[in-house]
C-alpha cells in the first residue's frame, strides 16, 4: 500500500475540504438556513448530481481499467474524451433551453415563484459540469501515473473563487449573492482546468494526448472502446446511487420545514470531510495499483492491498464516527453558528450530522470492497448491489422523515450504507472478509475505540457547558 501517495492525496483533499468549510461558514453567515440558501443549494444540486455520476465515479471506474489495458493509450483517451465532451455539452444546452422543467424535477413541492427564482441559477450552475469533466479526465490520466495531489487540491480554486465572491458581496441582497456565487463556480472550474493542464505538461503526459489526437484516425482502438462501453453503463448505475439518494433526499427535504435542505447540506459537508480525507483518499490511491495487479493476474497482491486498507479505514473512520457523534453540537457551533445561523439551526444540523455519522464506517468499507469488484471488472455486480441499497435507503427515507424530519433522511442513508456493505462483502466473499477480521488488530481496535469514545464523552460535556 503506497502510504506516500495516500498521504499526498489526503493532504490535498484536506486543504480542499478546509477551504470548503471556510466557504460554507461564510455562506451561512451571509444566507443562514434561509429560502435563498435553499434556492442556491437546489440549483447547484443538479450539476453536482451529474458531475458525480458521469464525470467522477462512473467515468474513472470504467476508464481506468480500460486505459491500463489499452495498447494505444493516447488514441483511446482522446476518443473517449471527445465522445463524452460532446454528450455533456449537448446535455447542458438542453438544460439551458428548459431550466424550469429540470428545476421542477429537483424540487417537486416548490411553487412556481420559487421555481422561477431557481431556474436561471440552475442554468448558470449546470455549465460547471462541462468544466469539471475536463478536470476529471485529466485527473484520471494523472492517477495512472500515481499523481493524485493536483486533482485532490484543485477544488481549492473553486472554494477560493466562492470565498472571494462571498467576501465582496457580504453586505449585498441575498439574490445578488446567489447569482454572484453561481458565476464564481464557473470561474473556479476554469482555474481547476488550468491547474491540471500545468500538471499534465510537467509530468510529460501532454505528448500522449497530442499524439492521440494526431493519430486518432489511423490507430484502431475499437476493441478498447467496446470494453469501455461494457463497463461504463453498469459503472454509471453503481456510482450514481449515492448521488441519486442525495438527490432524492434533497427533494424530499423540500416537503419539510424551511431550512431542512440547508440542514442536510451543512451536516453532509461535515460528514464528507472524514469520508473524503480518509475513505476517498485511500480508495483513489489504491485503484490504479489494484487494477494493474488484476491485469497482471496477481490477485494475491491486490487482496493484500485491500487487507491493509481495511484496518486503516476502520481505525481512522471509527475515530471519526465517535468524534462526529459525541461532539456534533460543538462542531456545528464552531463552524456555522454566526450571523443568520442561530442556536436552533445548530441543534437541528447537529442532529442530522449524528445520523449521517452512523453510516461513515459502512460507507467507507463498502467503497473499498466495491473497488475490488470494479478492478475485477464486476461492474454489473456492484451496480446491482448499489441499486438494492438505494431502494432500501428510499423506503426508510419515506418512513423516517415523517417522525424525524431531515435527520430521518440522514439516518436512512446510513441504513443504506450498511446494506451496501453487507451485500458487497457477500459478493467479494465472506471467507476473505473473515480472514481480514480475524487479524490480531481486532482486540487492539476495540480497546482503542472504547478508550477514545469515553474520553470524547467527557470532552463533549465540558464543551456543551462552556458554549451554552
Amino acid at each position: 500500500m503506497r502510504l506516500k501517495s495516500i498521504f499526498s492525496n489526503s493532504f490535498g483533499i484536506l486543504i480542499s475540504r478546509v477551504t470548503g468549510l471556510l466557504r460554507d461558514i461564510l455562506m451561512t453567515s451571509a444566507l443562514g438556513a434561509s429560502i435563498w440558501s435553499d434556492i442556491f443549494l437546489m440549483a447547484f444540486k443538479f450539476p453536482n448530481l451529474f458531475r458525480r455520476i458521469f464525470a467522477e465515479g462512473s467515468f474513472t471506474q470504467s476508464f481506468m481499467p480500460s486505459y491500463v489495458a489499452s495498447k494505444q493509450k493516447g488514441v483511446f483517451a482522446v476518443a473517449i474524451f471527445m465522445r463524452f465532451m460532446l454528450m455533456i455539452i449537448g446535455f447542458s444546452l438542453i438544460v439551458t433551453l428548459f431550466p424550469e422543467a429540470f428545476t421542477k424535477a429537483l424540487a417537486w413541492d416548490w411553487n412556481d415563484d420559487l421555481i422561477g427564482k431557481t431556474a436561471p441559477l440552475t442554468v448558470i450552475n449546470f455549465w460547471y459540469l462541462d468544466l469539471i469533466f475536463i478536470v476529471t479526465f485529466l485527473g484520471t490520466i494523472l492517477q495512472h501515473k500515481e499523481h493524485f495531489f493536483t486533482t485532490a487540491f484543485s477544488t481549492v480554486w473553486l472554494n477560493i473563487a466562492m470565498i472571494a465572491t462571498l467576501m465582496f458581496y457580504a453586505k449585498s441582497e441575498p439574490q445578488a449573492i446567489v447569482y454572484a456565487l453561481s458565476f464564481s463556480i464557473l470561474a473556479g472550474g476554469l482555474l481547476q482546468i488550468a491547474t491540471h493542464i500545468v500538471a499534465i505538461r510537467k509530468k510529460g503526459l501532454a505528448r500522449i494526448l497530442i499524439g492521440g489526437w494526431k493519430y486518432r484516425k489511423t490507430k484502431d482502438v475499437k476493441t478498447e472502446e467496446q470494453k469501455f462501453n461494457k463497463l461504463f453503463l453498469p459503472s454509471v448505475l453503481g456510482s450514481s446511487t449515492a448521488q441519486i439518494a442525495s438527490f432524492i433526499d434533497t427533494s424530499l427535504a423540500s416537503f419539510l420545514v424551511a431550512g431542512s435542505v440547508s440542514y442536510l447540506f451543512y451536516a453532509n459537508r461535515v460528514f464528507q470531510l472524514p469520508f473524503a480525507i480518509i475513505a476517498l483518499a485511500i480508495t483513489t490511491t489504491l485503484f490504479p495499483a489494484i487494477s494493474k495487479a488484476i491485469k497482471n493476474s496477481n490477485e494475491e497482491a491486490a487482496f493484500a492491498n485491500l487487507s491493509k486498507a481495511f484496518w486503516l479505514l476502520n481505525i481512522l473512520l471509527g475515530a471519526s464516527v465517535l468524534g462526529g457523534i459525541l461532539l456534533s453540537e460543538p462542531i456545528i457551533w464552531l463552524l456555522f453558528e454566526r450571523g443568520a445561523f442561530d442556536l436552533e439551526d445548530t441543534k437541528n444540523t447537529a442532529y442530522v450530522l449524528q445520523m449521517y455519522m452512523i453510516g461513515l464506517v459502512p460507507f467507507g468499507l463498502a467503497k473499498i470492497f466495491s473497488l475490488y469488484l470494479y478492478a475485477m471488472h464486476k461492474h454489473l455486480k456492484a451496480a446491482k448491489i448499489a441499486v438494492i441499497s438505494l431502494v432500501i435507503n428510499v423506503i426508510f427515507s419515506i418512513i423516517l422523515m415523517q417522525s424525524m424530519g431531515a435527520a430521518g433522511l440522514a439516518l436512512s442513508g446510513s441504513i443504506g450504507g450498511f446494506a451496501q456493505l453487507i451485500l458487497t462483502i457477500k459478493e467479494v466473499g465472506f471467507d476473505k472478509f473473515w480472514n481480514i477480521v480475524k487479524s490480531k488488530t481486532m482486540p487492539i481496535f476495540i480497546i482503542a475505540m472504547i478508550t477514545f469514545g469515553t474520553m470524547l464523552y467527557f470532552i463533549n460535556k465540558f464543551l456543551i457547558d462552556m458554549i451554552r
